[in-house]
This record gives C-alpha cells, structure tokens and sequence, in this order.
C-alpha cells in the first residue's frame, strides 16, 4: 500500500472537505432560485467585503455571454493584466467557476472562502439563508478580493437587476443579445427581459450594448441613468472577409484581425463587444493590437460550436433557447456538405423545447432523445412527445430513437452514422457534460 506524502495527505484532505462542502450547498438546491439583492448585501456587508479588483467589468445577456467574457480574459491575458474571470454553470467541476489568471481555483482556496461566507451568514442579524448561487458568488468575489487582481470580469448568472453579481458596481457592463429565456422569472417579451439585463449598467460609466437589434427598454434604461451608451452599428462595428477582419469604435481601429478560434458566425459580435468595452477603458486597461490578435487566437470554451476532431464530425453545443438554436442551425449551414445530420437531444424540461426543435427540425435528419437527470431534466420519452407534436415524424431517411443517456446516445449515432454525416450534441450544459466527461 503506497503512502502519502505530508502535502499529498494535505491535499486529499483538503478535496474531502471541498467534496464535502459540494455536497452542503447541493443540498441548498442549486436549481432553486430566489431573485433579489438584500440576503447578498448583508452577508458582504459582514464579510467587509469590498470589490473584486480594480477594474470591474460586468457581462449580461441571453446569449454569448460566456464567449465575450473568454475572449476578454485571453486579451486581457495577453496584455499583461492579473485576471480574475467569474462564469457559470460549470460544464464539468465547480472550480471552473472561477479562474485566474486563466487557472482554475484550487479547491482549498474555495474551502477557506466557503467557510467564510457561511460564518458571516450565521452572524447576520437573521442569519440569513443564501441560495446556492448567492453563496457561491460571495465566496469567489472575496477570493478575488484577496487576489490582487488587474480587472475582474463576472458573468451575471441570471437576469441582471435581481442577479447576485450586480451587488458589485460594474466600470463598465456589456449585455450581449437579449432574447426570451427564464420568462417565469424574468417577464414574457423582449422587454421586460431587456429591462431586467441593463440594470447592471451604471450612471456615467460604459454601457456596451451588442445586441444588433437591441429591445428599446435596454437603450431607455441607459439613457435614463446618464450611463455612457455604446450601441453595435452606432458606436462600434466589425467588417470581415474570409481571411480576416477588423473593428471599428469610437476612437480606435483595429485592422487586420484573425478571426477568434472560438467558432461560430455570431462570435464576430461577441468579440466586438469585448473589444469596445476594451476601448471604453483605454485609459485603465491598455491593450496593445498585439494582445488582441494573439488573446483571439487563443481563447478557448468547450462546448459553444466545438467540433470534435475525427469522422463522422461531432458538434457539441451548450446551447439551450431557441435564439442559440437558430445560430446554431446559421452555424451550421456554413459547415460543409454532409449527407445525413444527427442529434443527440437532451434538455431540461422548464426550457423552450418546442421552440429549439422548430429551429433545428429542418437541419436534423435522426433525432436520438436522451434522458437528463434531475428534477428538471426531461426524459427521452417525453422529448419524442415534443418532437412528434411539434411534427417531426421518422420515414425512410428519418428517425427518433431514445436512449438513456447523453454517452449512449452519442455510441448510437456513432454505430448509426457514416464516416460523412454529422451528429450533434445539444440543448443543455448537462447534454454535453456527460459526453465530454466519458472521452478520454
């Protein structure tokens, strides 16, 4: 029996209460969700919690987030800068929440900042009783406070006037495009929801707007707070060829770029908006032209249009509303020719399922539905329902074939297949977990 080393004994110690831990704040459900700034407040007032850097920049929006954010980070990177970077969900560990200097957390350091926050919890006045995300985003904000970091960059989980994130006074705040996701919470429309995401903006600091047609209670909010507007077409824009493009803002030029490594036509949005939120904060963040080209080079985020290498193509896609359903299906159309499409299919049953499937029904040849676990997630069963009621039916060149899981869905297309066709993988970050946790 081999023995442990003094740190690796440390080591394991400090994974078992890190698991431990995991498990404690699972049990506060992290599917629960209750919307509002007070419980947060509190709990960072007794902490003394203060900001996470410097130089704060906010990302909220439905989709596209998670991108704008990565390619922000790689440039930022790039030029020098200390990084602290705050997404969500994790794909496949928790630490991947938060990373700096592009380097996920240890899973000590959560341990110290997760007994933190639940002391300062239990010492408020009524001890108060965070959600998962609440409690979670205390513990990173502080482990970034104690960092030393250049610039923060924090994705909103959800929302954006009510979201945990937006306890912190942004210097500048990005909302990428808006459409309808989390109606229950969130409002109905555009709208409603629009209104919700530019609450993040900040009177007198860079609002940077990358919705092409933004909803018109975004730019009313921006205005009515003196916030200094920036709207893609207006204030800042790209135009490309096929070997490379450029960015043009307010004041700067940046010609000659390569396109980012992420795929995906929409990602010429995302990576302008990073740039004009870069050039809103020139004088706190220089960015050499170098650092942008080499930070769009390099910039990586599994599951957004990755194709796997390898015959037949694999696709995974994370995507999960039927606005990334039509940009994947925009992404789709530019890919080569392939004689039959497949789809592993799994999604969450609170989700727009109807709208994601008439997006992608004409792109899809074979759909194999999986079951997802949990309390939210649908079963394949069910999804065969949708994609039957939504009038995808099988036929000589089309199928539906359940199978119980994401993995098992992907061995069936792969036995069904031809080394020419292409399978999806798509409609939940737990849809491509599953699949990416069981490759080699």
């Amino acid at each position: 029996m081999s023995e442990l080393t003094p740190s690796g004994a440390a080591e394991a110690e400090a994974g078992s209460e890190f698991a431990s831990w995991l498990q404690r704040l699972e049990a506060l459900d992290p599917t629960r969700i209750r919307l509002g700034l007070e419980r947060v407040a509190a709990v960072a007032e007794t902490l003394g919690l203060g900001r996470p850097a410097p130089t704060v920049i906010t990302v909220a929006g439905t989709n596209g987030k998670g991108s704008t954010c990565a390619m922000l980070e790689a440039i930022l990177r790039a030029a020098g800068f200390r990084t602290g970077l705050y997404t969500s969900p994790h794909l496949l560990r928790f630490e991947e929440r938060a990373r700096i200097n592009g380097v996920s957390v240890s899973p000590e350091s959560f341990v110290e900042q997760f007994e933190a926050v639940d002391a300062a919890a239990l010492a408020t006045q009524d001890g108060t009783a965070l959600t998962y995300f609440e409690f979670t985003t205390l513990a990173i904000l502080r482990l970034f406070e104690q960092a030393e970091l250049d610039v923060a960059i924090l994705e909103v989980g959800l929302g954006g006037r009510l979201d945990a994130v937006n306890w912190v006074d942004a210097d500048c705040a990005i909302v990428t495009c808006v459409d309808i996701d989390h109606a229950a919470l969130l409002g109905p429309d555009r709208e409603s929801i629009g209104f919700e995401k530019a609450a993040v903006f900040r009177s007198g600091r860079p609002a940077i707007v990358a919705d092409p047609v933004p909803p018109k209670s975004v730019i009313d909010y921006a205005r009515q707070i003196g916030a200094d507007l920036w709207q893609f077409g207006q204030d800042f824009n790209y135009a490309g060829d096929r070997q490379q493009w450029g960015y043009g803002g307010r004041v700067l030029r940046r010609n000659s770029l390569a396109y980012p490594a992420l795929r995906g036509a929409n990602q010429l949005i995302n990576a302008s908006a990073a740039l004009a939120a870069l050039e809103s904060l020139r004088d706190r963040l220089p960015v050499p032209v170098q650092a942008i080209r080499e930070g769009l080079a390099c910039v990586e985020l599994p599951g957004r249009f990755q194709v796997l290498p390898g015959r037949p193509t694999v696709v995974l896609d994370v995507g999960h509303n039927p606005h990334a359903a039509a940009h994947l299906a925009a992404n789709l159309d530019q890919m080569g020719y392939h004689p039959f499409t497949w789809a592993v299919f799994g999604m969450l049953k609170d989700k727009d399922v109807d709208g994601v499937i008439r997006a992608l029904a004409s792109r899809v040849d074979h759909w194999i539905p999986v079951d997802l676990p949990g309390p939210r997630g649908a079963s394949a069963e069910w999804l065969t329902e949708r994609l039957q009621a939504v009038g995808v039916s099988a036929g000589s060149d089309r199928s539906i074939e359940a199978q119980p899981s994401p993995r098992e869905g992907l061995s069936a297309a792969r036995l069904r297949a031809g080394p020419d066709d292409r399978i999806l993988v798509l409609g939940s970050f737990l849809t491509v977990a599953d699949v990416i946790s069981d490759r080699p």
